[in-house]
């Protein structure tokens, strides 16, 4: 059990990424142009009134004093209220996360079901045909950006065919999974190209290494070697690298997410910005920097489950 004892200390070193990223999004999000109050009241606002909304929002307050108070509601489990919606800023997000959970998980479902069969196929042609195309196919899925893919599945799908919904998320189960197909396939599109590369290359590696050289020496056939030794000894890179994508995975939603008009977390942060409702920004911000934070602390849990040899 010693190998587990970064379970105890990883939390603390987090903290000051948390901090960081706090500060860092704090500024950025008052360096943007424009002001809330003006945006609330339009253009003939009179002074008294916007003078009256910054001190509601205490936006009239210094930097370092906002900050503060940011931190304090942080502290007691608060992140201010919107001055868009004029609800929580926790609460708004809590009703935007289902969709943007949803599409996460369903895109990485989705990309290990396309990815492992590719570099299996690759894997055990290294060097044919299958292999070089395998290895095509992921290189021209690298150059194809999520907004660009979208837009032609909607075009094929929604329009063409007409047989899947070309945006909205919908009220019941049946529907919710019918609008997030195309989202989804888009996300996975392009993340199961650079989990197939990863994952072909170990497995190659792990096709020639001892313990498979090994097992075809006890008589084991070849599929068997292959899925029951080269297959786990090859996880471990690519759940590393899943991890890192899901983290950009967690922030890109907000392409994917406006191209197709989810209701999620990514259109909100984007609402957002355009009405300069800091509040907002900064809660979705820190919502997705401890996700990914989390994110990469259970990879690190299941590499060192599935790999005894591994420790943190």
């Amino acid at each position: 059990m010693h190998r587990y004892k970064f379970v105890l200390t990883r939390p603390l070193q987090f903290l000051p990424v948390i901090f960081g990223i706090s500060v860092i999004t704090f500024i950025l999000v008052r360096l943007i142009p424009g002001d809330p109050a003006r945006n609330i009241l339009g253009t003939r606002a009179t002074p008294a009134a916007l003078a009256s909304i910054r001190a509601q929002y205490g936006l009239d307050q210094p930097m370092w004093l906002q900050y503060f108070y940011f931190l304090k509601n942080l502290a007691n489990g608060e992140m201010g209220k919107s001055i868009l919606y004029k609800i929580d800023v926790l609460k708004l997000i809590v009703t935007r996360i289902e969709p943007t959970l949803a599409l996460v998980v369903s895109s990485v479902v989705l990309s290990v079901l396309i990815a492992v069969p590719m570099a299996a196929i690759a894997a055990r042609n290294a060097g044919r045909a299958p292999d070089h195309a395998v290895r095509i196919v992921s290189t021209l899925g690298i150059g194809f950006p999520p907004f660009w893919l979208g837009l032609m599945l909607i075009i094929l799908f929604s329009v063409e065919l007409g047989v899947l919904p070309v945006s909205g998320y919908g009220a019941t189960l049946g529907e919710k999974l019918a609008h997030l197909v195309l989202p989804s396939l888009t996300v996975a599109l392009s993340l199961s190209t650079v989990l197939t590369r990863s994952l072909r290359a170990a497995m190659i590696e792990a096709l020639k290494s001892d313990v498979a050289t090994a097992a075809r020496a006890r008589g084991m056939p070849e599929s068997i070697v292959f899925w029951r030794h080269v297959l786990p000894n090859s996880l471990v890179p690519t759940i590393n690298l899943l991890a890192v994508n899901i983290g950009w995975l967690i922030g890109g939603s907000v392409v994917v997410e406006t191209v197709f008009a989810l209701p999620g977390m990514g259109q909100l942060l984007v609402r957002a910005i355009f009405s300069r409702d800091y509040m907002v920004v900064q809660g979705v911000a820190m919502v997705f920097a401890c996700a990914t934070v989390l994110i990469n602390f259970i990879a690190d849990i299941v590499t060192v489950t599935i790999d005894p040899r591994v420790t943190l």
